[in-house]
């Protein structure tokens, strides 16, 4: 049975317009610290970015932040995390975010978090992984996204066989429940993606 000991936030490095959004951010830190998850993200201290690092760190909990080193004086890279990695580039980024991650959630964001979630549906509908991904629909930010997968199964471009396996949760309370009840169910051999496909995405 897999257990659930990190956790891949993706989310914007600003803080959007409805303050539930950072709401969210801050809660979800603080359940991570609070069950004992550590949380694994982009490395900035600011947006939503840094809500959620901070108050996992504010609530005793343990980061790993991970911030390309053109990115480290723009997002304002977080000093007090525990572990710091700053990498050459964005696809290096990318990869050690899934390898040191055992689930996936998007927070509210703009195009980055979009192509970050996004990839990680890719190869887990292409069969690279099995790990959980789950999207935070807080104030329903995600709607218009469910809309075009339903659109892209409509139209077939999501085909019978093909589907995207997605976990939504409205509630910030209701995030850890599902991405453990999913991990349970991943095997280990699954969770890992080898390097050799790892260099070939």
């Amino acid at each position: 049975m897999s257990t659930l000991k990190t956790v891949c936030v993706y989310c914007g490095s600003g803080p959007g317009t409805n303050p539930r959004f950072i709401e969210g951010a801050k809660a979800l830190g603080k359940a991570l610290a609070e069950s004992n998850v550590r949380l694994v993200y982009g490395g900035g201290a600011l947006g939503m970015m840094g809500a959620v690092a901070t108050s996992v760190l504010d609530h005793g909990g343990t980061v790993t932040g991970i911030i390309p080193d053109f990115l480290r004086m723009r997002e304002n890279a977080l000093t007090r995390v525990q572990e710091m990695v700053v990498t050459p580039d964005m696809h290096e980024r990318k990869r050690l975010m899934f390898e040191r991650s055992d689930a996936f959630v998007a927070l509210p964001g703009g195009i980055g978090t979009l192509e970050e979630l996004v990839e990680q549906l890719t190869w887990k509908q292409l069969g690279r992984h099995a790990k959980p991904v789950l999207l935070a629909n807080i104030d329903n930010f995600w709607e218009p996204l469910f809309s075009l997968l339903s659109h892209m199964r409509q139209t077939e471009f999501i085909r019978a066989g093909f589907n995207v396996d997605i976990l939504m949760a409205d509630k910030v309370e209701d995030i850890l429940p599902k991405l453990k009840a999913a991990a349970a169910q991943v095997a280990e051999a699954e969770k890992n993606l080898a390097p050799e496909v790892a260099r070939k995405l």
